[in-house]
């Protein structure tokens, strides 16, 4: 079991953010689980001939140790909103005594790989190389998905911040990850095999959602920056709601814009990020965002500058039973909701 002892200061330190890198790092090496690789299959099927054609010689190795890849790879996200370009030159600047002093925890006591040893003589240099690649990475298999893993994460950051205000400290952290618990002022991850105990120290705890670590949970016991990484709920929805188009019956009964606009809000999404993703104007899609809103089909709520619109159970139901052709079966479920 790993402890981390809370203190007052530390309960009042904890906050989140959403990491670019981490999502990045933890796609590569999903391959190690069964249940994760099925979980994120519609994705690796949708990237994989992207992704094989690129060049990865130093970032395939760094993540070839089933137990430890360097902590360089993934910097402690600073803001909520974090964005990739940061983070990618937060690595690029890393201190080359880092570079050689986490190089020297990979694999354990087993030799280097030998494409590692020109990043060990020379990090300054290869660090370089290192950020094209996973810039390479990135702009093949995760920026592409990027707004939709971003619209889950802030989805998560606003169920756990209504958990918070309703329930405090306690139930914010309660139900964060079946492996963590919260009890008399410590965070306790149930690794049968890991035996620590640490303070935080006012430090405070960073918590990371991330899809692409589902179902795992990562902790970072550094003294400096402490961080759990844990996956979101509702991750499938990234990938089924993407598939889905509005059938027929609905865009008659709503017009095609707004059935097609409806079917992609299973997500949060502002305007200007629905307007992107079909094509429209902001002031077009603005207006529909109004109307459906006005029905009682879609929420809005506020998410820092951007107000963020998504579908309510009620336009989810009206979804559902225009696919299944089951509209009587629906009726009574909505007539209750709308009266």
């Amino acid at each position: 079991m790993i402890e981390l002892l809370c203190e007052s200061g530390d309960l009042a330190r904890i906050r989140f953010a959403r990491s670019p890198m981490h999502e990045l790092m933890t796609s590569m090496i999903i391959g190690r689980r069964a249940d994760r690789a099925r979980m994120h299959q519609p994705w690796a099927r949708s990237v994989r001939g992207a992704v094989a054609g690129l060049r990865l010689d130093l970032l395939r190795p760094l993540l070839g140790d089933p137990r430890y890849f360097p902590d360089f790879l993934t910097p402690s996200p600073d803001r909520l909103d974090t964005r990739f370009a940061d983070e990618l030159d937060r690595l690029r600047a890393t201190p080359e005594a880092v570079v050689r002093s986490q190089l020297d925890l990979l694999g354990g006591a087993a030799p280097l790989p030998a494409a590692l040893v020109p990043l060990y003589e020379d990090p300054e240099r290869q660090l370089g190389r290192l950020a094209a690649e996973v810039r390479g990475y990135w702009t093949a298999a995760i920026e592409p998905i990027w707004p939709r893993l971003a619209a889950l994460l802030d989805a998560e950051v606003g169920h756990r911040a209504d958990q918070l205000t309703s329930g405090g400290i306690v139930r914010l952290l309660g139900n964060l990850h079946p492996e963590l618990e919260y009890a008399q002022d410590a965070l306790r991850i149930r690794w049968p095999t890991w035996q620590s105990q640490s303070r935080l120290d006012g430090a405070g705890v960073l918590l990371v959602p991330c899809v692409f670590v589902w179902p795992s949970l990562l902790v970072d016991t550094d003294p400096r920056a402490p961080k759990l990484i844990y996956s979101p709920r509702g991750v499938g929805q990234v990938w089924d709601g993407a598939a889905r188009r509005p059938e027929l019956p609905i865009a008659d009964l709503l017009g095609r814009s707004r059935a097609t606009l409806l079917a992609k809000l299973d997500l949060p999404l502002s305007t200007t990020q629905v307007a992107r993703e079909l094509g429209q104007s902001a002031a077009s899609v603005s207006e529909h965002l109004s109307v459906l809103r006005r029905s009682g089909l879609v929420t809005a709520r506020r998410s820092g500058r951007s107000v963020l619109y998504q579908r309510t159970l009620l336009g989810t139901d009206l979804l559902g039973a225009a696919a299944t052709g089951d509209h009587s079966a629906r009726t009574e479920s909505w007539s209750r909701r709308v009266g």
